[in-house]
């Protein structure tokens, strides 16, 4: 009696796990990349392994990028993009497979990683002392596309420096990324008539 309450209890157990992994009102599924297939649940994002378990818990920070036909997050090189606002602008970092946090939210905008690189906004501030007319402390902020490796470090810049207004009323969405690698040593850069120019990359 006492081997068949064990059984039992061990067949129900077992069951319980077989159908504890089931994930259910999902809206949309992406393809899998990487490994990993992005899921949405109302306004949340997560994902799937290939095994079908949940390997990033739902959240609200996930970047869609737009594949193909769809907006969805996705990960490249075990980098997904995340985003995060402060005083109203939006900054973007990297999280990896476990969900941590590798890249901190940095970048005024940024692209998806591809072949260990991706392209970022990256932000500079410029201490310009003190105004005396003003009677307080000003700063001069600027970004520039630039190209950053997997650990987030700009390895090389694709434009130069160009100022902006850090206010949210101004910053109203993230600014647009005017390059593109089209191999590994040119890039284009779009130009304000939107004409494009293709560059070597100088070592």
């Amino acid at each position: 009696m006492k081997n068949l309450i064990i059984l039992i209890t061990s067949l129900i157990v077992l069951t319980f796990e077989g159908f504890s992994q089931n994930i259910d009102n999902i809206d949309f599924i992406s393809p899998f990349n990487d490994d990993v297939a992005a899921i949405k649940k109302g306004n949340q994002w997560g994902f799937i392994n290939i095994q079908g378990d949940l390997v990033i818990p739902f959240r609200d920070d996930l970047v869609a990028t737009n594949s193909g036909n769809n907006n969805y997050p996705v990960f490249n090189d075990n980098r997904c993009l995340i985003s995060t606002t402060k005083d109203g602008i939006s900054y973007f970092g990297y999280i990896d497979k476990q969900g941590k946090t590798v890249i901190k939210p940095q970048f005024l905008n940024a692209t998806p990683f591809n072949n260990n690189n991706a392209i970022a906004l990256k932000l500079d501030k410029e201490d310009m002392g003190e105004n005396a007319v003003l009677g307080k402390h000003v700063v001069s902020y600027s970004y520039a596309n630039v190209i950053i490796d997997n650990t987030g470090k700009d390895v090389y810049h694709l434009t130069k420096f160009k100022y902006v207004p850090l206010s949210s009323k101004i910053i109203k969405n993230p600014p647009k990324i005017t390059t593109k690698l089209i191999s590994d040593k040119l890039y284009a850069v779009e130009g304000e008539n939107g004409k494009w120019e293709i560059k070597k990359m100088e070592k």
